[in-house]
């Protein structure tokens, strides 16, 4: 669950965005199922009046009915979205987002707009369901909620679902039989047009309505909600919000399946397989596959696949801020690399107006851990793979690279960057630096290694160093001022966006504000610099929690 501290008077505002997507028919339908599809499917995927789903954004999961009541516990994947046309959220999303120009003119909704009616309104404009009227058709009935997914119902494919709520189950009928009568459709549906059924609060929507009974039936035999799995992953992923996500175990198992298949249909067609096998390192190209073989997926990838335990994604306001916070079980390379702290330690000192930085920690064997998963995709042996790069780059791996790298390393930009300055004077106009945290000896003796490769070039690897860190830099005065404690962790910019750094294995920081940068890169393109200018800081968190991987994407505006 994350926390963020809520910002003071005069600081940075927030921004939250979300995304979903109507269910799909088949393209080569009939003109009844494309419009059926839009007043059904439409109604509840707001991503169908062009990115609608940004400003979808309501208090979700807080009482009543959840979308995950309606879906049986066999589900292998899950998006659910809430169109509360009344939510606090909602109403803070859309003044955000008219602070972006392009927002304002192009979609202009106000805060006290019903996202739902809007809806209708625009399937209504675009010459779908003419005649069809939100206030008398619909809103007696439409629920706030929605969720579709993709189920195992016992055949051979998932079977895929859309469920909506529903105010009045009574009304709903009546609703829908008017919607069949001015958008096209019936009831039982076809293979193009789906069918549906209204269970409790809910219509159920399959491909057709025999399916959809069969969604219904499965789930009254066990919901998703009640799921040991989907409810340990989605409290995993913290607070709920506007839009959640879930992936259960058995999703591995099932794309495992279809990424062979995947694979092997690239190879019948003659074109490139999954097989990395048939990649030639010394060659950089794919080798034709052997006739009458098989393509294969890597091992590693169907391993990885096969021990999937479920994920889940949650995207929310926290505190104004626009978050997306995912957690899922990582897999042996992942649990390796994000296993160590400090990954936030140095970008903590960098100087307080850093335009972007980069931070990661290690553990021991970590390099190693990527060896293994880079010669098994290779199709070397690791003796073999180790061998060969160890010729290329002239180091002894696997030890040189985990000395080069020490306990942390960050990357950083700095606020005095001038792009113009660059490409006038070269490299060591750049205030761009790398520093590293480790025996500062044992660090020059790897980069001694490295610089005569570089001939002219080795410039690039000037050093400064002090008791327990080195930096790299070509600019002279960036690479003195990275040695220098800075406030760059005290900032508000900073500590908007980066959650939980003292536990981060990984950190990403982005400050818009840092410099004219964000201005200069907008160049002579008044509409990009209007709809940049509003962008504060951006960052991304990245730690373990025992077996379990937590990472959390946000955004603030000015």
């Amino acid at each position: 669950m994350s926390n963020t501290t809520p910002p003071s008077a005069g600081g940075p505002e927030f921004l939250e965005s979300s995304a979903g997507a109507p269910v799909a028919g088949d393209p080569a339908g009939s003109s009844d199922s494309r419009k059926r599809l839009l007043a059904l499917g439409g109604l509840v995927g707001v991503l169908a009046v062009g990115g609608g789903a940004v400003w979808a954004a309501s208090s979700f999961l807080g009482t009543g009915s959840q979308p995950a009541e309606a879906m049986p516990a066999s589900t292998l994947g899950y998006v659910s979205i809430d169109l509360d046309p009344s939510g606090a959220q909602k109403i803070e999303a859309i003044k955000t987002l008219r602070k972006f120009p392009m927002f304002r003119d192009r979609i202009g909704l106000e805060t006290d707009d019903d996202l739902r009616e809007r809806l209708v309104e625009e399937i209504v404009k675009s010459g779908e369901c003419e005649g069809l009227d939100y206030a008398e058709d619909v809103e007696p009935w439409l629920g706030d909620r929605a969720a579709m997914g993709a189920a195992d119902l016992g055949g051979d494919t998932p079977a895929p679902i859309l469920v909506v709520q529903v105010k009045d189950a009574g009304q709903a009928e009546d609703g829908l039989d008017n919607l069949f009568e001015v958008c096209g459709g019936d009831r039982e549906g076809s293979e193009d047009t789906g069918g549906y059924v209204i269970s409790g609060d809910w219509i159920v929507i399959g491909k057709n309505e025999a399916e959809a009974q069969q969604v219904v039936d499965a789930t009254e035999q066990g919901s998703l909600a009640d799921d040991d799995d989907f409810q340990q992953w989605t409290g995993e992923a913290g607070e709920p919000g506007i839009v959640s996500m879930y992936a259960a175990p058995e999703a591995g198992e099932f794309l495992g399946r279809y990424v062979a298949d995947m694979g092997a249909m690239g190879g019948m067609l003659g074109g490139p397989s999954l097989d990395m096998n048939e990649f030639d390192p010394d060659t950089g190209e794919l080798e034709p596959p052997t006739p009458g073989e098989s393509p294969s997926v890597p091992p590693e990838v169907q391993e990885a696949l096969e021990d999937f335990q479920g994920a889940a994604a949650t995207m929310r306001f926290d505190d104004g801020s626009f978050e997306v916070e995912v957690a899922g079980n990582a897999g042996m390379t992942s649990a390796t690399l994000l296993a160590a702290e400090g990954g936030a330690d140095g970008i903590a000192d960098l100087p307080e107006d850093t335009i972007a930085a980069f931070g990661m920690g290690f553990t021991d064997g970590w390099f190693q851990t990527v060896l293994d998963q880079m010669a098994a995709t290779s199709g070397e042996s690791p003796d073999e793979f180790v061998t060969m790069l160890s010729e290329e780059t002239g180091l002894d791996l696997p030890e040189d690279a985990e000395t080069l790298l020490g306990e942390a390393v960050t990357i950083s930009l700095g606020g005095d960057f001038d792009p113009e300055a660059f490409f006038n004077g070269g490299p060591a106009e750049l205030p761009v630096g790398v520093t590293i945290e480790g025996d500062p000896a044992e660090i020059e003796s790897v980069l001694d290694k490295l610089r005569p490769q570089l001939g002219e070039e080795a410039s690039l690897l000037e050093t400064e160093s002090d008791e327990d860190s080195v930096t790299i830099s070509p600019n002279a005065d960036y690479r003195a001022a990275l040695l220098e404690d800075g406030d760059l962790g005290d900032s508000a910019a900073y500590t908007s966006v980066v959650e939980g750094a003292d536990d981060a294995s990984v950190v990403l920081f982005v400050n818009f504000d840092a410099g004219n940068w964000l201005s200069d890169l907008a160049g002579d393109d008044p509409t990009a610099a209007e709809n940049a200018e509003p962008l504060s800081a951006f960052g991304i968190t990245g730690w373990m929690d025992g077996d379990t991987s937590h990472t959390i994407m946000r955004l603030t505006t000015d």
